[in-house]
């Protein structure tokens, strides 16, 4: 990682932060955390797929906020090391990593190879993103894990 974070930095991690707190967006990084779960491209697609619809409004609004803050990163614009902690961007690895396992079907699928890609480059471009997606990924699981039992009891 990089430089120690500036000033800037901070005012930029403080107006990113405080986009979430708009209200429909935080509808959808409801949706995105708690709601959505696709088991694979085909889910997502379906989705991506229902223009107009409140879901797919959310799919698009919740991926492109994280987006586009990557791209910030990718940039240079904003510190990567400050932006990575957990407080700053944490729920982007919970984004990513619904999305992760069938990211490449999913950018043939779509026809979209740059799909998720800031997100992706500015997590896998760390040992520590990676380390930290891996942690996630294990997360999702277990409680997709949890759920499936609890439907069966």
């Amino acid at each position: 990682m990089g430089k120690k974070a500036s000033a800037k930095d901070a005012e930029l991690i403080l107006k990113l932060y405080d986009l979430r707190r708009e209200p429909e967006l935080r509808k959808a990084r409801d949706w995105w955390l708690w709601k959505f779960s696709p088991l694979n491209a085909d889910d997502f697609l379906k989705v991506a797929g229902a223009s107009g619809s409140q879901e797919n409004n959310w799919l698009r609004q919740g991926g492109s906020y994280w987006g586009m803050a990557a791209a910030l990163v990718r940039q240079g614009m904003l510190d990567e090391e400050l932006f990575l902690r957990p407080a700053c961007s944490g729920e982007m690895f919970f984004m990513f990593a619904k999305v992760y396992p069938f990211l490449t079907e999913l950018r043939e699928k779509s026809g979209d190879p740059e799909m998720f890609l800031d997100v992706e480059k500015v997590i896998t471009g760390t040992k520590w993103g990676r380390e930290r997606l891996k942690f996630v990924l294990k997360r999702i699981e277990a409680s997709r894990e949890k759920k499936a039992k609890e439907a069966q009891a």
